[in-house]
């Protein structure tokens, strides 16, 4: 959900047009464990298989001055000229703040079964240390308490890339001691809310507020770091979720479960046979290396630092061990594939390169490649052995225009959406442990550098009046809980 250079453009996507991808015959071919002509009982999610949609707080929430909530390096960046599409800021957003408890029932109507929300960390600390503020987190006791009374279960993360200003001031990511800031308010908030909620998420795509915020600058805020500094401040996000992984175990109910949310690149066969999904296999690793991988294998792999050179973060043997600190559950964030082919390099494998006749949806980054959902997982699970996957994040983005009857159309997501679960049900039968889906989102919002131009909500926003209106794809999704299946 990005400008351009897109937050979703470090994973990638299939061949075949997009109009191909809508007809039966496609789907089937897409999903060759499904049985041929399926029948209306087959293409079925386990028992208990967990419904949910995501939101994020400076995406949905507004009332940025309410509440004691600080300023964080997403209102300094929309409100700096030229830095976000058409002056967007999420000054006022879905105003989800005053209007949780609409959208929460309209969760309830969809029958969804989760949610997965994000805590404002200026809503709980306001300048990201010190004293806690009071009504920040009676907000979000309010919010799980109406989410439970609807039968919806909350899932929480911790971090959406709403660092509070003050620390950015200090350095924020550049600086360790942010690390430590995190950690210390990751345990006070999942404290408070631990009695309630079971599941917490540390962190939102690592890849994505590192490389884009202090990479090309794309994102808040906004700095274009070099090869070294831009290693180091990713050495620092890593130790950081590993530092919260620990704080909220020893603040926490017994029984509570924490994860993360990671955008991890979905590597992908572009010929399913063994040289070319061996291939695959061993770019899971290295294309994750400075994120997922270094979490998940207590190491930086041998070719990650011998590329970065004299570039390459330092680090010690204990932030190691941190940083891998194991977790209950693993979630994942996919839009859209990178394709890999079989090579003799020292990789073992390479990069496919998109046509520029390929696919996408309305988000020039998000090329359509359902597959993603088969062998992101399907590699998460193979590679390192994880035994509970949520898919955290899955969606597109489309043009969607009101008819003159007043619903929104929109069969391109429908198409995208319908592909993918066809191939997440494949994994699933495969034997892949995805236990929950999260689609991205409930609601059009915010779309960080692209402000209110992209929609990704199955539940369109008329932003000047705050009016909800669900579309196609809502009622699809709608009757895929309700009969638990790809319909």
């Amino acid at each position: 959900m990005f400008k351009k250079i897109s937050r979703r453009m470090f994973a990638q996507t299939l061949g075949a047009s997009a109009a191909a991808l809508s007809l039966p015959s496609a789907a089937s071919a897409l999903a060759p464990s499904a049985p041929a002509g399926d029948a209306p009982n087959g293409r079925h999610f386990p028992e208990g298989f967990l419904w949910g949609s995501a939101t994020a707080s400076y995406q949905v929430e507004g009332a940025v001055h309410e509440g004691g909530r600080g300023a964080t390096v997403w209102d300094t960046f929309s409100h700096t000229p030229g830095k976000v599409h058409n002056g967007d800021t999420g000054d006022v957003a879905d105003d989800f703040y005053h209007r949780y408890k609409q959208d929460i029932q309209l969760m309830k109507e969809m029958g969804l079964k989760a949610c997965r929300f994000s805590v404002a960390w200026s809503r709980i600390f306001p300048t990201g240390t010190g004293s806690p503020n009071a009504a920040g987190v009676d907000f979000y006791n309010r919010l799980v308490d109406t989410l439970l009374a609807a039968g919806v279960q909350p899932y929480c993360t911790l971090y959406h890339w709403d660092l509070p200003q003050t620390l950015e001031d200090k350095g924020g990511w550049e600086n360790r001691d942010t690390a430590k800031a995190f950690a210390d308010y990751a345990a006070y908030t999942a404290g408070k809310l631990s009695d309630r909620v079971r599941h917490f998420m540390t962190m939102n795509e690592m890849r994505s507020f590192v490389e884009i915020g202090y990479g090309s600058g794309t994102h808040a805020p906004g700095k274009k770091l070099a090869p070294g500094p831009l290693a180091q401040l990713t050495h620092n996000v890593v130790l950081a979720h590993g530092m919260s992984v620990q704080s909220i175990r020893a603040s926490t109910k017994a029984g509570t479960r924490v994860g993360i949310a990671d955008n991890a690149t979905a590597t992908t066969p572009i010929i399913e046979n063994e040289e070319h999904i061996a291939a695959a296999r061993k770019a899971m690793r290295e294309e994750n290396a400075m994120f997922l991988s270094v979490i998940l294998d207590g190491k930086y792999s041998e070719h990650y630092l011998k590329r970065l050179g004299a570039d390459a973060p330092k680090f010690t043997a204990e932030e190691l061990k941190t940083i891998s600190s194991p977790m209950d559950f693993v979630g994942i964030n996919i839009y859209t594939p990178l394709f890999v082919r079989a090579d003799r390099s020292e990789k073992g494998y390479a990069v496919v390169p998109w046509t520029s006749t390929y696919p996408t949806m309305a988000s020039p980054w998000l090329k359509i490649g359902p597959e993603a959902l088969y062998w992101g997982p399907k590699l998460l699970a193979d590679v390192w052995g994880v035994k509970e996957i949520y898919i955290t994040e899955n969606g597109a983005s489309s043009a969607d225009v009101l008819a003159p009857d007043g619903e929104i159309y929109d069969t391109d997501r429908t198409m995208y959406l319908r592909n993918y679960l066809m191939h997440l049900q494949r994994g699933i039968t495969d034997g892949v442990p995805v236990k929950g889906y999260f689609l991205w989102s409930l609601l059009d919002n915010f779309e960080w550098a692209d402000g209110y131009e992209k929609r990704f909500g199955i539940t369109y926003v008329d932003f000047k009046t705050q009016k909800r209106t669900p579309k196609l794809s809502a009622k699809f999704y709608e009757e895929v809980i309700r009969q638990n299946r790809v319909v």
